[in-house]
């Protein structure tokens, strides 16, 4: 470990690493810390089962939400600790290697190759990501947000079927959001079944079941699409906000639904109500705990909560929100109460009652009108 250069002590215990300076370092003053480090990365044991680094039949990923990325990098692991990144990654030649931001070199000898990938934008750590497997790349479009694919071969036509209205998603929700984030974006099937899709920040990571030839799992791909705006570029300030993530995340897919000819957000919203009131729960949307921070209910009440707020202020003002949520917090971070702030700026009514009601108080409040 070096500060400004100079080599200083250190010592690593119960995955915290603690660095002592040669000499104090002044108040307001910017300082450089490297870290060098080697070792063989395996996941971490979490209350949510194994999180960080996973080792795939044939090649590897990263799924670190919430707590994963120490299992493969050293980091101040908080979701508020956001920085750009460049990323290195040096493989056997067959193998293609994925990570945040824009791939800005590729060098191939000896039989490995190395990519460097840089991601300019601010990254929360639990967002970044390598995937390594042997991937075929192809551009579903190049314009303004170039959209990729990559996929094992054998996995091409299922990929051309199951995201084949990705594009189209990107569209409509940059009319919806707001523009989108990051510089491209890239949806990653993997050779190996996966139970959930995981999100990074410009890219996701997709199972091969949920790329079968149908679009049975295309409420998957707009969902980890969504959260491109939400949770990658506005990104919760503390893990009890979860529902601003997953909440806005799940209205995306019922706002998909609605865009391209589906059940309506208001059919999708009853649909999950009538769920949410046979099996109700004992904590609020605004603070569920750790333990169920990524229960379904967490999502589906989420959702609902932000059709309520649709349903009393109107389609013209709660699109107008969104846009202005995704502007003013781009890259940042935000808490619950920066939304409601926000939220009452576009109405002249209170909204206390549908905070009350569906943030605050666990009992599941009647259907909004």
């Amino acid at each position: 470990v070096t500060v400004n250069g100079q080599r200083v002590r250190f010592a690593h215990r119960l995955g915290k690493l603690s660095i002592t300076p040669a000499a104090p370092i002044p108040t307001g003053s910017a300082i450089t810390m490297e870290v060098r480090y080697s070792g063989t990365p395996r996941p971490v044991r979490s209350p949510w089962g194994s999180v960080g680094w996973e080792e795939l039949e044939n090649g590897s990923l990263c799924a670190n939400q919430p707590n994963g990325a120490p299992s493969w990098f050293p980091c101040d692991d908080h979701p508020e600790a956001k920085a750009p990144f460049r990323i290195e990654i040096t493989t056997d030649s067959p193998y293609y290697a994925l990570a945040n931001g824009r791939l800005v070199s590729k060098r191939r000898r000896a039989g490995q190759t190395t990519w460097v990938y840089e991601q300019p934008e601010p990254m929360s750590t639990y967002l970044a990501a390598i995937q390594i497997g042997q991937y075929e790349r192809r551009t579903m479009v190049d314009g303004p947000v170039p959209v990729h694919g990559l996929m094992p071969p054998a996995l091409e036509k299922n990929f051309e079927a199951s995201f084949a209205r990705q594009p189209q998603m990107v569209a409509a929700f940059t009319e919806m959001f707001g523009p989108y984030p990051f510089r491209e974006y890239t949806s990653l099937v993997t050779e190996d079944a996966l139970e959930i899709p995981l999100e990074s920040q410009g890219f996701s990571t997709f199972g091969a079941n949920h790329c079968d030839g149908t679009l049975n799992h295309e409420r998957l791909v707009a969902h980890e699409l969504a959260h491109q705006w939400f949770g990658n570029s506005v990104t919760v300030a503390r893990w009890q906000d979860i529902w601003l993530h997953e909440g806005f995340a799940c209205y995306a897919e019922w706002l998909w639904s609605q865009h391209s000819g589906g059940k309506t957000a208001d059919e999708w919203a009853h649909h999950y109500y009538a769920k949410l009131a046979a099996e109700p729960v004992a904590v609020t949307l605004a603070d569920p705990g750790p333990k169920q921070m990524f229960d379904d209910w967490v999502y589906k009440r989420g959702a609902i909560t932000l059709h309520a707020l649709r349903l009393r202020i109107g389609d013209g003002e709660f699109f107008a929100l969104i846009r202005r949520w995704t502007e003013k917090y781009a890259y940042r971070c935000v808490t619950t109460e920066d939304f409601i702030a926000l939220a009452s700026t576009f109405t002249t009514t209170s909204l206390n009652d549908i905070w009350q009601d569906w943030l605050f108080t666990a009992k599941l409040p009647a259907f909004p009108t």
